[in-house]
């Protein structure tokens, strides 16, 4: 790979190493010579520009459950010298919350929580980022209501005219990564899956899915053959029948020793205009930055990861009504 350091043997090496400097070694300086100056990371909560505000948030997170380990499960690339390496890097974040943060004051409880990163590089450094985690899982695990933890931080944050406003496509800032990804056939059967559900043509899930599917969704939720993601992929679609569903990322991937895979990264944009996942209408415009990966075999679609993040939905819906 052009201009990486020699120690990397590929790109998912590059991956998941650099992650373990940071994350295990604590090596959070090494991010100035592996994160651009002028990295963009883009995440539900919003944008943030630069290397340093990079670290910071790391530093943050480590802080509150400073035992933090980063398990790779997946690493799905595309990408060459000249266009960039984009990875969806899917990781499994497991720890102890002993320290003050942003989840509050420590609870002592320990969590294992999905995360996926869309991370662009070229010549040893990543300039884009996507980034999601199953924060409302996270909740969940540490014993907390996540709604009533977003209502809570809404009033903390001194009310819905004051506070943080979650990410919205008007407010990302243009980066050099500009590929789509690539046109493998696994990558192109998973967006015509996601398509088809987005379209309400949920028969594609018996249709397309192995009958001993594994499904993983936010909220730690885990189910398995078809009515788990069927009911999942409903009540998210129910909610917001109207939005416009995007695929904003496609890659496919077809490597040794590992199952045909492929990773998407979609949008929804549009109105809360239907009963689903989030509780009554309330025609608050809301944006869904979401991740999904999946693995194929002999019987069809075996294993279905997708990553969301809840309680920034619920941010979005209640900063809308003002009811906090």
């Amino acid at each position: 790979m052009l201009g990486f350091d020699k120690r990397f043997a590929d790109f998912p090496d590059y991956i998941i190493k650099i992650t373990e400097d940071i994350w295990e070694k604590r090596g959070l300086a090494t991010l100035h010579d592996t994160y651009d100056p002028e990295v963009i990371m883009r995440s539900p909560g919003g944008v943030i520009r630069g290397n340093v505000a990079v670290i910071n948030n790391t530093m943050e997170s480590i802080s509150e459950a400073p035992d933090r380990q980063l398990l790779a499960e997946d690493v799905i690339w595309s990408g060459d010298d000249e266009t960039g390496y984009l990875s969806s890097h899917r990781v499994l974040s497991f720890g102890t919350h002993t320290g003050h943060g942003r989840l509050g004051a420590p609870t002592g409880r320990s969590f294992a929580v999905r995360a996926v990163a869309d991370c662009a590089a070229k010549q040893n450094l990543i300039y884009d980022e996507w980034l999601t985690r199953d924060n409302s899982g996270l909740a969940l695990q540490l014993g907390l209501d996540p709604v009533e933890f977003v209502r809570q931080g809404i009033e903390d944050e001194g009310g819905p005219e004051k506070a943080r406003r979650p990410f919205h496509p008007k407010d990302d800032v243009q980066g050099l990564y500009t590929s789509r990804g690539n046109d493998n056939e696994w990558g192109q059967r998973l967006g015509d899956i996601l398509t088809r559900m987005m379209n309400a043509d949920f028969t594609v899930i018996q249709k397309e899915y192995d009958r001993a599917v594994r499904t993983e969704h936010p909220g730690n939720r885990t189910g398995w053959s078809w009515a788990f993601p069927e009911t999942n992929w409903m009540r998210l679609r129910a909610a917001f029948p109207s939005a416009e569903f995007k695929i904003e990322h496609q890659i496919g991937r077809e490597d040794p020793l590992l199952s045909p895979r492929a990773a998407i990264r979609w949008s929804m944009l549009g109105r809360h205009d239907g009963y689903g996942a989030f509780g009554a209408p309330t025609g608050a415009e809301v944006y869904i930055m979401g991740f999904t990966q999946a693995e194929f075999g002999p019987w069809g679609l075996r294993k279905e990861y997708t990553v969301y993040d809840e309680m920034l939905i619920w941010k979005q819906i209640m900063l809308h009504t003002g009811n906090v």
